[in-house]
């Protein structure tokens, strides 16, 4: 069954031979670019366009035309390159995609079986567009339907990818088929074998010597109109969705393509929407392959640690996409059924004979159908992002770990500082039981701000306002715990602020080790603190901007500094918050950062001066709370701090592991 995606979605691809096919309401230039695992082109020698239709794996046609096929071999592909995008470009002076018919296109297999298509719509002024992305996940291939337009054409999204001399590039690539823009569309070139393709991989594919008795010019073939698509519009800004359906077949003149058929075979090649074929394959499709296995550390890296992180991270973005798709496939049947109503009531005729009542129920089934077409892909992503979880979340360091996990009792003062720690998971609705970590990267790039208050928080609400309180300090010590034993020995120092002496109790596991100071306390002793932290930041900018790091006074802590100010702004005065608000500012640059215990309640008194502060820190919650915007696909991610198990011992005996390490560290 072939796989219809909306903007977002990814599918498996079975096969290694393919074909990309390419229908649009207007000529086109069809071409691809080989990327890293950021999806970033080392060079225009990794551009395959009609100029150069040749790399490693891809071949793409020779020009402009309204449909295009070009073959991919996902064997031959270099191992360094990861991503595999695929470009459409209008050729003609002030043409946008905005005002022609919806691109379409498809994945075909080497018999001819379609895999995955994926139809453009929701352009608008954009004249340059990446229409999919073939990727290596976990050792196997998927696509993905990106839809991603430019309106500043093939320069911007040249640039977009890391090429330099972008414009110049985009004019050359422009300029090798101006031309041939008005050409009748042609066949595709023979297929050369991979075993050549692989030991040429930068020359240009050469035309085949024809047989004796064979006509060398490729012969023009007039394909049929391409098929309009469905110009249902899109309710909402959400990404384009799912198209319904397929109509029922129209008649179609022009012979359908012989499934297996090689291109260049020498006959006529129909391009015909490839959904509407009037026979099945022959032969049968092979049987499609099983998922991959997870494994840990299944990603790219210089170390174990690095690939664990990219790998995690790359679960979030499969999340966050998946569960992109299914809402917009949803928003899209739900559209579909208001319009579809409304036209019934609209047909006044039909109201006596009950066409009207069979309309109804028709629509509602064609809703429940793609509702259900779309909660299946969602069901089977899911359950391949839950299995790999299974496989990753035993495998994770300690600073990637969860507190319950059992490698925190195997816990030995690192060498080295970690790429990330982790604060808490992040899960959607669609599947709460799902958790990607949070992996914050090192050195700290901004403050945390552990909320005391209420706020908007249904969890909240039901506690009381002194357990919220005492579940937030409880939050900020496992986070700085956590901090201070994901550093080597004595390369990372705690501070902390307590001006009324409220947090004695959830303290005592950093105080009673020696891991931390007693706290400061009263305003003379918020004040003191304060001011050996600023005239830090102070001493360090200077020498950084002077270039003078060696002239640094001998007793400086050299140590990445952490202030854990709770109970704010208890014992602030105007001077004391002007301070906190520059360590918050300037602070992490030089290695000094903020964890407040706060509710911003309580700081109201400030008024707007404090809003710069609360604004520049991360916030985290003391308990699930769905606060967490994700601007790149719309969602507002579910949050779970990291609390420790309940009578777990594991913080205390980590930090006695770090004291003990501080101590035999030589002066």
């Amino acid at each position: 069954m072939t796989a219809e995606l909306v903007r977002g979605q990814n599918h498996p691809l079975p096969e290694t031979r393919l074909e990309i096919r390419v229908s649009a309401g207007s000529p086109v230039l069809a071409g691809a670019t080989l990327g890293d695992e950021q999806g970033r082109v080392a060079g225009a020698e990794w551009i395959a366009h009609p100029g150069a239709p040749a790399l490693p794996g891809v071949e793409v046609p020779a020009g402009a035309a309204a449909d295009h096929r070009f073959a991919v071999d996902l064997d031959a592909v270099p191992d360094a390159v990861h991503r595999i995008s695929v470009l459409l470009v209008l050729t003609a002076a002030g043409a946008r995609f905005g005002a022609l018919a919806a691109p379409f296109v498809a994945v075909v297999g080497a018999d001819g079986t379609e895999i995955a298509s994926y139809t453009l719509t929701g352009l608008d002024r954009e004249s340059a567009v990446v229409a999919l992305e073939l990727y290596r996940r976990q050792g196997a291939w998927k696509v993905r339907a990106m839809g991603q337009g430019y309106e500043g054409g093939l320069a911007a999204l040249l640039g977009d990818q890391g090429l330099e001399r972008a414009a110049d590039l985009a004019g050359s690539i422009l300029a090798a088929v101006a031309p041939e823009r008005d050409r009748p569309v042609e066949a595709p070139p023979a297929r050369v074998p991979q075993t050549e393709r692989v030991h040429q991989p930068t020359a240009p594919a050469q035309d085949p010597t024809p047989t004796p008795g064979q006509d060398p010019t490729p012969t023009p073939v007039a394909g049929p109109t391409p098929p309009v698509p469905d110009p249902t519009p899109v309710a909402g800004p959400t990404p384009p969705p799912v198209a319904g359906p397929t109509p029922p077949p129209v008649p179609d003149p022009t012979p359908a393509p012989v499934a297996g058929a090689a291109a260049g075979s020498g006959g006529p090649i129909s391009y015909a929407h490839p959904r509407r074929r009037t026979a099945a394959p022959d032969p049968a499709p092979e049987p499609r392959q099983a998922p991959p296995v997870p494994v840990a550390g299944d990603a790219s890296g210089w170390s174990m640690d690095e690939r664990l992180y990219n790998q995690v991270w790359g679960m979030f973005e499969d999340l966050a996409r998946t569960a992109a798709a299914y809402r917009s496939a949803c928003d899209f049947a739900e559209s579909r059924l208001d319009r579809e109503l409304d036209e019934t009531l609209t047909d006044y005729r039909a109201r006596a004979d009950g066409t009207n009542d069979a309309a109804r129920a028709a629509a509602r089934a064609r809703h429940d159908e793609l509702v259900e077409r779309a909660r299946q892909v969602l069901d089977r992503d899911l359950a391949q992002l839950a299995a790999e979880s299974e496989v990753v979340e035993p495998a994770l360091p300690v600073a990637y770990a969860r507190w319950d996990n059992p490698v925190w009792h195997a816990y030995r003062v690192p060498d080295e500082e970690p790429m990330a720690v982790r604060l808490g998971d992040l899960h959607l609705p669609e599947r709460s039981d799902l958790r990607i970590p949070m992996l914050v990267r090192l050195p700290l790039e901004r403050g945390l701000w552990v909320d005391s208050g209420r706020g908007r928080s249904e969890a909240a609400a039901l506690l009381d306002e002194v357990e919220l309180r005492r579940l937030a300090l409880d939050c900020a010590v496992a986070h700085a715990a956590r901090l201070v034993a994901a550093h080597p020995a004595g390369e990372f120092t705690v501070h902390v602020v307590d001006a009324a002496g409220a947090g004695a109790a959830a303290l005592a596991p950093l105080v009673d080790t020696g891991v931390v100071a007693p706290p400061a306390r009263g305003a003379a002793g918020v004040s003191a603190v304060l001011e050996q932290l600023t005239e830090r930041v102070d001493l360090l900018q200077m020498a950084v901007r002077g270039g003078a790091a060696d002239a640094l006074p001998p007793g400086l802590d050299a140590a990445r500094q952490l202030l854990v100010v709770h109970d704010f702004p208890h014992g602030f005065d105007d001077r004391a918050v002007t301070r906190l608000r520059y360590l918050a500012d300037e602070g992490p640059s030089v290695g000094v950062h903020l964890l407040m215990v706060a509710d911003r309640e309580d700081a109201s008194a400030y008024g707007p001066l404090l809003d710069p502060l609360w604004r520049s820190l991360l916030r985290l919650t003391p308990v699930p709370d769905d606060h967490l915007a994700d601007p790149w696909v719309g969602h507002a991610w579910s949050y779970e701090p990291p609390l420790l198990p309940p009578g777990s011992s594991v913080l205390r005996q980590v930090l006695g592991q770090v004291a003990a390490a501080r101590s035999a560290k030589p002066l």
